[in-house]
């Protein structure tokens, strides 16, 4: 299930990542009652081979959705206090459901400049009241973006073009496992998510390398040259790996080794 509040998504484009939209139900809805009245009122079909499929609803973006005060009334909710209380009403009406259908709800959200922060306070903050944050399970903050610039020199003549972004997602909240890790994320315009680029890129600054290499393949000084060869020689897997297993290796150092607590 999609619920676009927004209501820009480019069917088109989304095609090019495999979004199929003859499996998903698709919707525009304009109040924060509506999405989570739809969730409440799915039930998914069951079948999987297992029995216990899990099943995702996504929402882009919360900070997009509207009340009915706010729709039928031209004053609308200049303070902002309703539509927090829909929200927390309707989280604290969903999230035991979700749960028991195996539903995983995926919302993205915009942030604010937080004016009453203060110089010790939070620079930013997310729409919507503090509903939303308390009923998280998972909070990823993206951060630091930056521009990815690629230049060709072509008929002997040097372009340079703006190719993707480069962000830092940290994990703000976890009630899953350990919180606030972050990770670079690399995402292409025509492409997506790069997992080849941000997989090589932390070998090489996690090993202090001065080539992008993993095992036995040494794969040059360029990231767009040890990319073409990753892929060409079907490496993908293979690079995963070796970054699963650096990671891992990370994190146990960390561990704080103690025996069980007594009962």
């Amino acid at each position: 299930m999609f619920h676009d509040p927004e209501a820009r998504l480019n069917k088109q484009f989304a095609k090019m990542f495999g979004l199929d939209f003859p499996e998903i139900e698709y919707t525009v809805p304009d109040t924060v009652p509506e999405v989570f009245k739809a969730v409440r009122a799915w039930i998914p079909p069951e079948d999987a081979a297992d029995g216990s499929p899990l099943y995702g609803v996504f929402a882009d973006s919360l900070a997009a959705l509207s009340t009915n005060l706010e729709m039928d009334n031209e004053a609308g909710d200049k303070m902002g206090m309703r539509r927090a209380k829909e929200f927390s009403e309707e989280l604290r009406k969903t999230c035991r459901i979700i749960t028991a259908r195996n539903i995983l709800m995926v919302c993205s959200n915009q942030v604010r400049q937080n004016l009453d922060a203060g110089p010790y306070g939070q620079r930013y903050t997310s729409p919507g009241g503090e509903a939303i944050g308390f009923y998280s399970s998972l909070r990823l903050r993206c951060i630091s973006a930056r521009k990815l610039k690629r230049k060709k020199s072509i008929r002997g003549k040097e372009h340079e073009r703006t190719i993707g972004v480069q962000v830092m997602v940290e994990v703000y909240k976890s009630s899953v496992w350990k919180p606030f890790r972050t990770a670079e994320l690399f995402i292409i315009y025509d492409y997506g998510i790069d997992d080849i680029r941000a997989n090589l890129t932390f070998l090489k600054t996690s090993m202090r390398t001065t080539t992008y290499k993993f095992g036995e393949h040494d794969l040059g000084r360029s990231i767009d040259s040890a990319i073409t060869a990753v892929e060409e020689q079907g490496l993908e897997h293979e690079l995963k790996e070796h970054v699963i297993t650096l990671w891992s290796e990370i994190e146990e150092n960390f561990s704080s080794g103690r025996k069980p607590r007594m009962g």
